[in-house]
C-alpha cells in the first residue's frame, strides 16, 4: 500500500461527492479491493489523527468524505436553503414516505409537486429516479436531507402510502 493510492481515493471520494462501495473505489483507483480497504482505513486514520474538519466515514451506501458533524452548524450558517412552505410541505410528505411514486405524492400534495420536485432534486434534498414498476417517478430523501435537518433516521410512525393501498385492497370486500 503506497500513501499514492491512498491520496488517490481520497481524491475519488472528493470529487465523486457521494458515498462509493468499496468495489467502485478500486475500480476508479484501478487497484484491488484489499488494496482500496487498506486505503480506506489509511485515510481514515489520517483524518482522525490531524483532527481535520472532514472524515473518511461507511454509511450504509459505501464510503464517503465527508464534514464531520461539530462543523453543521457553519453548513446552516453560511448555506441557508430557503425553501417555501408549500416545497417544505412536500419535501415533509417526501421524507415521510420515502420512497414515494410521485404520482402518490401529486394525489396527496397537488399539482404544486411538479414545481417543488425539481427544486427540492436541485438542491440535493430528493433523489428521483424513474420506477421500473410504473410510469411515474420514484422519489427518496438523499443523506444530504439528513445532514441538513440534522436527522440521523425518521421515525416510521406512519405507514408509507404503498402501505396504506396494500391494506386498503386487502380490506374491500369481495
Amino acid at each position: 500500500m503506497t500513501i499514492a493510492t491512498a491520496t488517490k481515493i481520497e481524491a475519488i471520494l472528493y470529487l465523486k461527492g457521494k458515498p462509493l462501495s468499496l468495489g467502485e473505489i478500486a475500480e476508479y483507483a484501478a487497484c484491488d479491493r484489499a488494496t482500496a480497504a487498506e486505503g480506506i482505513i489509511e485515510l481514515m486514520d489520517n483524518y482522525a489523527r490531524r483532527e481535520s474538519a472532514l472524515e473518511v466515514v461507511e454509511t450504509p451506501d459505501g464510503y464517503s468524505l465527508q464534514l464531520r458533524s461539530d462543523f453543521y452548524d457553519l453548513v446552516q450558517t453560511l448555506i441557508p436553503v430557503e425553501l417555501g412552505v408549500g416545497a417544505l410541505r412536500t419535501l415533509a410528505a417526501i421524507a415521510l414516505n420515502s420512497p414515494i411514486l410521485q404520482t402518490d405524492l401529486i394525489n396527496l400534495r397537488g399539482s404544486g409537486v411538479y414545481q417543488h420536485v425539481p427544486e427540492l432534486v436541485e438542491l440535493g434534498f430528493v433523489r428521483k429516479r424513474r420506477d421500473n414498476e410504473s410510469r411515474s417517478f420514484s422519489l427518496q430523501i438523499t443523506p444530504k436531507f439528513h445532514q441538513y435537518f440534522q436527522i440521523e433516521q425518521l421515525p416510521q410512525v406512519f405507514p408509507t402510502l404503498r402501505q396504506e393501498q396494500q391494506l386498503e385492497l386487502e380490506l374491500e370486500p369481495t
